[in-house]
Order: structure tokens, then sequence, then C-alpha cells
């Protein structure tokens, strides 16, 4: 009811088809992105590179000459290996310590080392030091994000998304999907319903022990157990007023790395109590104990209200992944099987990308029946 999820896009395709099921000025709310940084006990505004003034003058002044030796250089993303070094090259070794590194360590709770550039495009911050000094000296916000406005239901959270774009279509919920057959050439789901072809959007990890009837398998479902994700611990709380709307936590003394201040996005989020609500979110399995002894350490007296644990939250790729996933994509499709969503095709998708992952789909199998 309270979650975390907005809405905006660039993709005017994306937007049309999201609005066409939605009252835009009845049904949501626009909030304009106010994210900030708690570093080392202050808040610091956000992205941190816009923010440079606000930090204490020996880390400012060691920042800027790193950014003023990194402009000499001209170093391009594709020179870099991986996730770390992109960061460390693009934005100097201070702000990696100080910002980038502890911050991403935590949420995909892997070396950066691992992580491969590929599937991050587009979610990149890619530096122009004009900028970042122009954006400094003028203290300028940044406006250029996807989500530097977004939208939110006015009512219901998340699931109001769900539920009236689930409005008019037969589905059937709590049924597992056990089996997969494939034979004379359609698709049986659980031996009893047949379909002409099946867009799967579960985790790609567990289809291939669903699947049954392809011969001469051209791909090794034992490749996808490979694919690593990581989870994430939410904690729904009560907090004081605030008006931030993403509140990032790098210090590595602190378990959390984020708190989504939903009550700010709705007055529906806070209805039920005095105080408005937020969520905290804590990388991997931390238990409740933990959790509620670590909310203490944060702003804004927070106060427990709810605890739930995602085992599988954000997707990680290496350099191979993609490639897989290809191998996997085509070997499908001849038996009318289709993959699509974060978890399905192991990209990182936020809503707006896995609605447009999902129309480009709808018109490559609507081509491909009506031919």
């Amino acid at each position: 009811r309270v979650g975390g999820h907005v809405f905006n896009s660039k993709d005017k395709v994306v937007s049309d088809w999201f609005w066409s099921y939605f009252n835009k000025f009845e049904e949501f709310t626009q909030s304009k992105r106010n994210a900030k940084i708690l570093l080392e006990n202050k808040i610091v505004g956000y992205p941190i590179e816009n923010f440079i003034f606000q930090l204490n003058k020996d880390t400012a002044t060691g920042i800027i000459e790193e950014l003023i030796n990194l402009s000499k250089v001209n170093f391009k993303i594709d020179q870099a290996k991986n996730f770390g070094e992109f960061l460390l090259k693009s934005f100097g070794k201070t702000l990696y310590e100080l910002y980038f590194e502890p911050y991403n360590k935590k949420i995909w709770n892997t070396p950066l080392e691992s992580i491969d550039l590929d599937w991050l495009d587009g979610k990149l911050p890619m530096p122009n030091f004009t900028e970042i000094i122009i954006n400094n000296i003028l203290r300028l916000q940044e406006n250029d994000m996807v989500h530097s406005n977004f939208f939110y239901p006015i009512k219901g959270g998340s699931q109001f998304i769900i539920d009236r774009l689930a409005q008019g279509l037969n589905i059937k919920l709590s049924t597992p999907v056990d089996k997969l057959v494939f034979k004379d050439k359609k698709l049986i789901i659980n031996e009893k319903d047949e379909y002409d072809c099946v867009i799967y959007t579960a985790d790609v990890r567990g289809l291939g022990e669903r699947l049954h009837g392809l011969a001469n398998e051209s791909f090794e479902f034992s490749r996808l157990k490979s694919l690593r994700s990581n989870g994430t611990s939410n904690v729904l709380c009560y907090t004081d007023t605030t008006d931030i709307s993403w509140l990032y936590l790098p210090n590595p003394n602190l378990k959390a790395h984020r708190i989504i201040y939903t009550g700010n996005f709705s007055s529906e989020n806070n209805k039920y109590g005095e105080r408005r609500s937020c969520t905290v979110e804590f990388s991997g399995f931390v238990p409740e104990a933990i959790i509620k002894k670590e909310i203490k350490k944060l702003p804004g007296n927070l106060e427990h209200l709810a605890f739930n644990y995602e085992p599988n939250s954000y997707v990680i790729q290496d350099n191979e992944t993609r490639k897989m996933i290809s191998a996997l994509k085509s070997s499908l499709k001849s038996y009318n099987i289709y993959l699509v969503g974060r978890f399905a095709e192991w990209e990182y998708y936020n809503m707006d990308k896995a609605i447009e992952a999902s129309l480009k789909l709808y018109d490559e199998i609507l081509d491909r029946y009506t031919l």
C-alpha cells in the first residue's frame, strides 16, 4: 500500500501507454525528486558531484584537483573494464572512497570489480567536468535524471497501478506454474491449460526445471545457475517530517543503504498515523532484531512498523550474462516461449524500462503471428 515504486518516462510510447490507463491529474501526485546523502552525519545534496561545495574545504579541494586531472585524461566509459574502474576513473579517488564505493558495495553486495558495465547503460552517472564546476559555483539542481520529477498514486501506492492494469484480464492468482510442456506445437501449463505462446516473466533460473518436451536443446539450462542476484530486507517505519524523497546511506557503519520517504509521495501513505511513513532498505538478509537496533542510528526518530525480506531484488550481471540470455532467448523463440522483465531477462529494469521491454516484445510477437 505504501510501496516506493514511482513512475516517469522520457519515452513517449511508454508514457502514452501508461497514461491511457490512468487519469494523471486526478489519480496521481507529481513530485520533484529531492534526493540527499547522509555523509559524515551531514545531509548533502544528490548527485554528490553537484554538491561538492557542501563538503569540508580539504575534501572539496581534493575532489576538484582530481577532477581537473581526470579532465585532461579524457577517460571514456568503454575504456573501463568494470563498474568499479569506471567510478574511480570518472570521479577520482576521493569521491570514489567517500561515496561511490561504499554505497555501491552495500546495494550490490558484491565486489564492484566483478560488475560489468553494459547492463548499467542509461543508469550510470556520466560526469562532465565543466558542468560539475558550473553546478557547484551557481548551485544548480540536477534536472536531467529520468526521475527528477515523478508520479505516484494518490491512493493505494504501487499496488494501485497493478490492480488497475489487471482489470479485465483473466489472471489466476496463487497458481504456481510447476510444469511447462511443448507438445504438438502447443505449450501446456500444469498439464491442463494449452497456449500458442508463453511469455515468461519470473526468475529465469527456475525455467529449466519447469520445461519439458524441448527437442535437441541448444541451451544448457544449468548455466543459468551462475546468475547472481541480491535481496533486500525492508522495514516500514514512522519518521519525523522531512522534505526528502530518498536518502542514501554510504556509511559502512550503517547497515541500511537507503531510506525512501514514501509519506512524502502521497498523504494517503500517512493516514493511519500522525507521523509520516518511510521504508528503510538493507542489502541482503538482516534479522528483524538487528534492524530494530540499526534504525536507531538513522535520522528521523524512526519507529518500526513492519518487516519484509525479499531474497531477490537486484540482478547482477557479469561480462557473460547478456550473451547467455541472448542465446537462451534465441533457443526458446523456436518454441514460442519469450522472456521479459527484470529477472526473466536479467536486466536492471525499473518500471518504465520494464514497460518499454514489454511493448517491444508485444510488437515482435504481433508481427510474427500476423505475417
